[in-house]
């Protein structure tokens, strides 16, 4: 369903208008500033133009979620923050009640997407922040999937390459901190549909290497054993989140500069979080996660 205010229980343009206590103009239409408490326990608090919302305002729904920014015509356009009832938030533009320009997401996980939106998918160049490993991938999206050229970044190394349909896809490279690069290329080699279920294909794929080379070295490694054990840790459950790794292997196993190793993987792109556009018993955002 659309991010539309009306199919919320919206009911500001019928004849049922619930309460308003605020300025009008000579057409007593609502006009300056107000306040509306809905039939429906929804209230809005802000600014009115020719019986409208227009201007800036805070609209809070019966359910918990609220929007706080700018207003046209009824509908939310310019800046604006919605909170969603899990905690969830939206901070950015808006355009008629959609999100669609430069804007943050931040996920109930703590997650974060920072960039271009597009009829409230992520599309454009943006970057998505891992809360629990701080790992980040920036590129470019389409239609809220990684599409085109791209960068996941981790502690101490990187892959960079292409996406394609959120996979890696193609030529590639990963560079590490130790001042090595691995170049290669992912190839789809299969996808896996179980009859039975209404689960999405699964998507196999092979990483090929094709030689190891040295790079300027980025950064020495500086941290005692334990916190770089920690971290390893921390971006191998990132990768095999994204399915980039297989289940048994660790990232130094499979990419090991001085052998060239290669390694499968299987990705289904659940970036292991719940998506948060759905306004429960009212609307459901169609957003990919």
């Amino acid at each position: 369903m659309a991010d539309d205010e009306e199919e919320m229980g919206e009911e500001e343009n019928t004849n049922n208008l619930g309460s308003y206590e605020g300025d009008r103009n000579e057409n007593n239409e609502r006009h300056g500033f107000g306040k509306a408490k809905l039939p429906n326990g929804d209230t809005y608090e802000g600014q009115y133009q020719n019986g409208k919302r227009h201007g800036t305002g805070t609209y809070r729904f019966a359910n918990g979620a609220r929007y706080i920014g700018d207003y046209m015509k009824n509908k939310r356009h310019g800046q604006g923050t919605f909170h969603y009832p899990d905690g969830s938030k939206y901070e950015g533009e808006w355009n008629e009640n959609i999100r669609e320009g430069i804007g943050t997401y931040t996920y109930p996980n703590n997650d974060t997407y920072e960039g271009e939106w597009k009829n409230h998918q992520r599309h454009g160049k943006g970057t998505y922040t891992y809360a629990a490993t701080k790992a980040q991938y920036t590129g470019t999206w389409n239609n809220g999937k990684r599409q085109g050229p791209g960068e996941m970044q981790f502690a101490h190394y990187k892959y960079v390459g292409k996406f394609h349909d959120n996979y890696p896809k193609g030529k590639g490279k990963f560079v590490f901190k130790n001042g090595y690069q691995q170049n290669g290329e992912y190839h789809i080699t299969s996808t896996v549909t179980d009859d039975d279920s209404d689960a999405p294909p699964q998507v196999q794929y092979k990483w090929i290497a094709h030689d190891v080379t040295p790079v300027e070295q980025e950064q020495p490694y500086d941290l005692d054993d334990e916190q770089a054990e920690t971290d390893r840790t921390q971006e191998h459950d990132t990768l095999q989140r994204m399915h980039i790794l297989s289940d048994n292997n660790t990232p130094e196993n499979q990419l090991n500069p001085e052998t060239g190793d290669t390694f499968d993987g299987n990705e289904d792109i659940d970036e292991n979080r719940q998506e948060n556009d759905e306004i429960p018993g009212e609307e459901q955002f169609d957003e990919e996660p």
